[in-house]
């Protein structure tokens, strides 16, 4: 249950990250979005990572794992703000969220043996956010392409990164973890910038709600990363996954977004599927 309930807080945390990057995302470059939520969000976990990271248990192995974690979370992110960019939060937000069944199939390659009702549960949260993702929204088939690449690219990258993220943190160094593999995902970001070259003029009138993004970002990574060592660790990536329900959920109440009974008939999915993950 420890696993589930970071994966629940995570959630919380990145509905609300991307109902702000709803509210700002078309005012500023996702690459630039990117550096400036990656860099941002090494600001809180920088003081707590070096009073409280049990640096003694980080071995080089641990780092490299982390490094890597990092190098996909941003890759997974500029997916994500790229994909919301372009399509529709009915096509891709199931994508993104679809991370689960990857992060349980990592674990059984590992040498893992998910329950059964593992494999149920995750599929029961993804199938759950498709259903409220539903809208009848139409995009062309063009945008609907690239936007559905985006969300894959970010899929992948998210269930890369949280599963190397637990493995490094499984020796207790959860808060060094989070920081060297946010430390990478900040270098990656600037990496792009350099290339990119983005207009940073929007992104600076912008710098309360991506100074939120960034610590709201870096709190639910550094949930999931918590959760390593924990007996069954993958189920917080899985828990973590309902963010889009989250924040279609915020965008319904703030944003006078309609919500149908599908999309509530999906809502009730999403946590059947969290309380099969709970009971296994």
């Amino acid at each position: 249950m420890e696993a589930l309930s970071l994966g629940l807080f995570a959630a919380l945390l990145w509905g609300l990250h991307d109902f702000t990057v709803r509210r700002i995302g078309a005012q500023v470059a996702a690459s630039a979005m990117l550096a400036c939520v990656m860099a941002l969000g090494v600001v809180p976990l920088l003081p707590l990572s070096l009073v409280m990271g049990n640096w003694h248990a980080f071995t080089t192995s641990d780092a490299g794992l982390a490094v890597l974690s990092g190098l996909a979370f941003a890759t997974a992110g500029f997916g994500l703000y790229r994909a919301f960019a372009i399509g529709p939060v009915y096509l891709v937000a199931p994508i993104c969220g679809a991370f689960p069944m990857l992060s349980v199939g990592f674990e059984a390659l590992r040498g893992g043996t998910p329950h059964p009702l593992a494999w149920l549960g995750a599929a029961t949260v993804v199938g759950g956010i498709g259903l409220v993702a539903r809208s009848s929204e139409n995009a062309s088939d063009g945008r609907r392409l690239h936007a559905i690449l985006w969300a894959a690219l970010a899929c992948l990258g998210f269930a890369i990164s949280f599963t190397l993220a637990q493995w490094a943190s499984e020796s207790g160094a959860h808060l060094a973890t989070a920081l060297v593999a946010r430390l990478a995902a900040s270098l990656a970001a600037l990496a792009l910038v350099l290339r990119a070259r983005p207009a940073f003029g929007p992104a600076r009138a912008q710098w309360r709600p991506l100074l939120l993004m960034g610590m709201l970002d870096v709190g639910a990574l550094t949930a999931v990363t918590l959760a390593g060592g924990l007996p069954n660790a993958e189920y917080a990536s899985v828990a973590s996954s309902i963010f889009g329900v989250v924040t279609i959920l915020l965008a319904w109440r703030f944003l006078a977004e309609a919500m149908r009974p599908v999309q509530w008939a999906g809502v009730a999915l999403v946590f059947g599927g969290i309380l099969i993950l709970g009971t296994t």
